[in-house]
């Protein structure tokens, strides 16, 4: 589904501390985007934030940035993250937004910029065939998220869609990453840590199995 325009949007984006308004510009240096230097995690397709939110707010030590390629959508992104941070009492120093097409994330992340994990969270299935290769999952993007994950860093990824899911086992496993955890219910066997978000919940609450696994990529 299309987002309508929001007139709103842009203006209090533009005016949030943690919106990256030019990605370029911190090509190859993105822990000059925080306040302080630290481990730093990515999240690919953060949606409404509700993920992202809560696991920067809980994990002060790490560094986290977080992609969707609308901008309407990450000005309710920045209002939740804002709402979490109000609401535990902490300032926005560690967590970061930016509106970019996923596709094209080599062109403002470089292998100077050293992530040591990336999250995938409910990403676009694309189920037909001639869209497959847009998947953030899919192998030439495992291939482009390679450059700048850390070696020995990890993907974590968690989908409702049962083709996605076993699709995806091949892409990890075409572009050399090794699958260190998998589960075919979430509420079977979690992944570390995991968030449940109101979309998670949702797909829950229909009967839908959440699949997710944690793949780990190492060098030679």
């Amino acid at each position: 589904m299309r987002m309508r325009r929001k007139p709103w949007a842009r203006p209090e984006l533009d005016a949030s501390s943690i919106y990256v308004k030019n990605p370029y510009d911190f090509y190859g240096k993105w822990k000059t985007a925080f306040l302080k230097e630290q481990p730093m995690h990515l999240e690919l397709g953060c949606g409404r934030g509700g993920f992202i939110s809560k696991k920067a707010v809980r994990n002060p030590d790490i560094n986290y940035l977080a992609f969707d390629i609308k901008s309407e959508m990450l000005a309710y992104t920045n209002r939740n993250i804002q709402n979490e941070y109000m609401l535990a009492n902490r300032v926005t120093d560690n967590i970061r937004l930016t509106a970019f097409d996923i596709e094209r994330i080599a062109l403002v992340i470089s292998e100077e910029d050293c992530f040591e994990r990336i999250y995938i969270n409910f990403c676009n299935p694309w189920p037909k065939d001639r869209h497959k290769k847009r998947r953030l999952t899919h192998t030439r993007q495992l291939e482009n998220y390679k450059k700048f994950l850390k070696n020995g860093g990890e993907i974590y990824f968690k989908t409702d869609d049962d083709e996605l899911f076993e699709e995806s086992l091949d892409y990890f496993k075409e572009a050399g990453f090794e699958i260190k955890f998998i589960t075919y219910d979430m509420t079977q066997n979690s992944l570390p840590d995991n968030i449940i978000t109101e979309h998670e919940q949702m797909f829950m609450n229909d009967g839908i199995k959440i699949k997710g696994l944690i793949a780990t990529y190492q060098e030679g």
